[in-house]
């Protein structure tokens, strides 16, 4: 009997566990564009076009390879517009009496599959270099989970930058050499712009006929195969990386890209693998052509930061996406759609996510991130906002950092403290303060920055969480010690601004 193997969106890679279990004399691939997907939340166009474009491609190279593949097409009229609507009109077309899956990395389209009425075997996604049952045995027992033990771990795993059982260099980590503030006269190579081909300008014209979310479509500038992601990453090596390190945290105006690797569309959709990757940056190290500090942040964030939290995602199961530990609840800001916004460094991180479905995770993190904790914004409602308009936004990775790095709903099971800071960081590692209405070095009154008395605000009204955190003692002795008719001053300007935000006002 002919066995249906679903291969998603994100899971376009030749060796995926479901392809390697199938028999390519007698089963057939499924593969579907649905609304159902592209609605799921209101992801941003470009994200929409690059995935769709991403699997007419590949479905394309698969067929070349002997493999029978039933493609759904979005505007088909047949089309169910539903993953599991597909594979039971291909299940009844073509007598199929079960499912080859591999896990997918949302928990709601892993919960539709084990609901169809079809046998279905789900095979773990083997792609990630921890799998599932070896993160549970690092995990259990610990009190935290800190990324940093589980990165050494990795490595040595591995072999990556290591010498031997000790790290190479010395150290694990290079952070001190690392996040400092970008100079703006620097020249930086942009990276490179994928023309679009007929396949993607058909996709284009698709979804801007189907689909009026949240963020501009054209230009469109992804890679949608698997030679343009190898492009992306031989460019990345050879133009960016030696600065990568030292401006991983840095923020310009105007410069959306600085010295990122802007590769993470690619892995997530599997165009690439993240040992690969790695290896590319610790062969490019070995050939000295780039510092170990560059080449040691990188592979950081993908062999310990990516793997982490896929993790921590798989650990925690759908209820991760339901935790508020700190009770929030207000809207989400209108700025975050678009709204007018005095704050400069908003205006930038949120009109570079409208043009470009990208930006660097500071961006993310230390301005929308900071601004909605400090806010007291519904954590749910930040999720769904970072899983819609980021490009390379999957449940998997995102999540765990929206809720768990971002917003500290878990409570702390990802982060020792919350990542919250005044005007000053922001001030420090970017020149957006220079230009904003507001002002980074005022502390009070209509002028001063909304970060500066929003940050004063969540300590104060967190107190009772945070008082005895070793890592955030030292700000209640600030704030203890300031007269209080200052605090009293900063409390009531942060209550405008909440109130602004509230009636829906320019902030």
């Amino acid at each position: 009997m002919v066995r249906l193997v679903l291969v998603l969106g994100d899971q376009l890679t030749p060796d995926v566990a479901a392809l390697r279990a199938a028999d390519k004399a007698c089963d057939l691939v499924v593969m579907a564009e649905v609304m159902g997907e592209g609605t799921s939340v209101p992801h941003h166009p470009q994200k929409i076009a690059l995935i769709l474009s991403a699997m007419r491609k590949f479905a394309a190279g698969l067929l070349a390879e002997g493999w029978q593949v039933a493609y759904s097409l979005l505007d088909d009229p047949e089309n169910s517009q539903t993953i599991s609507g597909e594979l039971l009109r291909r299940a009844a077309e073509f007598g199929a009496g079960e499912v080859l899956a591999t896990k997918p990395g949302e928990w709601r389209v892993l919960r539709d599959l084990e609901a169809l009425p079809l046998p279905v075997q789900v095979l773990a996604d083997d792609r990630f270099l921890c799998s599932e049952a070896e993160f549970a045995v690092w995990a259990e027992g610990r009190k935290q989970l800190r990324m940093e033990w589980f990165y050494r771990e990795m490595r040595r795993k591995t072999g990556l930058l290591m010498d031997g059982d000790q790290p190479a260099g010395g150290q694990w980590n290079f952070d001190h050499e690392n996040r400092k503030a970008a100079k703006a006269d620097l020249l930086r190579p942009r990276p490179r712009d994928f023309a679009p081909d007929a396949v993607v300008e058909e996709v284009l014209d698709l979804v801007e006929a189907r689909f009026s979310h949240f963020g501009r479509l054209r230009p469109f500038r992804w890679a949608t195969d698997r030679a343009g992601a190898l492009a992306a990453l031989a460019e990345f090596i050879g133009d960016r990386l030696p600065r990568f390190g030292e401006e991983q945290d840095a923020m310009l105006e105007g410069e959306p890209f600085l010295s990122h690797a802007v590769i993470s569309p690619y892995l997530n959709l599997g165009l690439l693998g993240p040992m690969e990757v790695c290896r590319a940056v610790e062969d490019a190290w070995k050939a000295g052509k780039v510092p170990i500090a560059a080449a040691e942040g990188f592979v950081r964030q993908v062999l310990g930061w990516r793997e982490y939290v896929r993790g921590i995602w798989v650990l925690t199961g759908p209820s991760y996406l339901e935790r508020n530990a700190l009770g929030h609840s207000r809207a989400l800001p209108a700025v975050y759609w678009g709204g007018e916004t005095g704050m400069a460094c908003m205006k930038a991180a949120v009109g570079q996510t409208r043009d470009l479905a990208y930006a660097h995770h500071i961006q993310r993190l230390m301005v929308t991130g900071n601004f909605a904790l400090l806010a007291g914004v519904d954590p749910a409602a930040v999720h769904e906002w970072y899983l819609s308009v980021y490009v390379d936004a999957f449940e998997w990775v995102e999540a765990p950092n929206t809720l768990g790095m971002s917003q500290f709903a878990d409570g702390g099971l990802l982060g020792s403290k919350p990542y919250v800071s005044s005007g000053a960081y922001i001030d420090r590692m970017s020149d957006h303060c220079g230009g904003c209405q507001y002002r980074v070095k005022e502390k009070v009154g209509e002028g001063a920055c909304p970060f500066n008395l929003l940050y004063w605000h969540f300590l104060d009204r967190h107190r009772e969480r945070f008082k005895a955190n070793p890592r955030m003692g030292q700000m209640y002795r600030v704030w203890d010690g300031m007269d209080g008719g200052h605090r009293e001053a900063v409390l009531a300007g942060a209550e405008r601004v909440l109130a602004r935000l509230e009636a829906g006002a320019v902030v």
